[in-house]
């Protein structure tokens, strides 16, 4: 008894190890969260994307339409915090749930996407 109670507590605290934590936000919280500087920003729009509409700076682009996407994501470290965010919060969203079940620690993304957060008059950043 003892033995079974010791595997069911391991495995209960290994799920809460595992548990990546995601958000979903509007863009003044995504703006406060990238000014405070502890995550790392990741836009997952198309290059074509990034040239006519813009970013926000200190994106780092992987374009999720691409087919080495999920495996450039996977290779990130699970460890840290991101925020990603891509045009309308659709890629977004669906990238949060792969980075969900690659065990993330946590992910955070700007709910209604890039066209949200330029109608809301933030800053963007065109590519020279």
């Amino acid at each position: 008894m003892k033995q079974f109670s010791l595997i069911i507590a391991l495995f209960i605290s290994a799920l809460g190890f595992s548990q990546t934590k995601v958000e979903h936000v509007d863009a003044a919280t995504f703006k406060k969260l990238i000014d405070e500087k502890k995550a790392y920003l990741i836009d997952l729009r198309t290059d074509d994307e990034l040239k006519n509409k813009g970013f926000i700076k200190g994106a780092d682009q992987i374009d999720f339409l691409k087919k080495d996407a999920e495996s450039v994501i996977s290779k990130l470290d699970k460890k840290k915090t991101y925020l990603i965010y891509c045009a309308g919060g659709g890629r977004s969203g669906d990238c949060a749930e792969q980075m969900q079940k690659q065990g993330f620690k946590h992910v955070i993304n700007l709910e209604k996407g890039f066209d949200d957060w330029k109608k809301k008059g933030y800053d963007v950043e065109m590519k020279k």
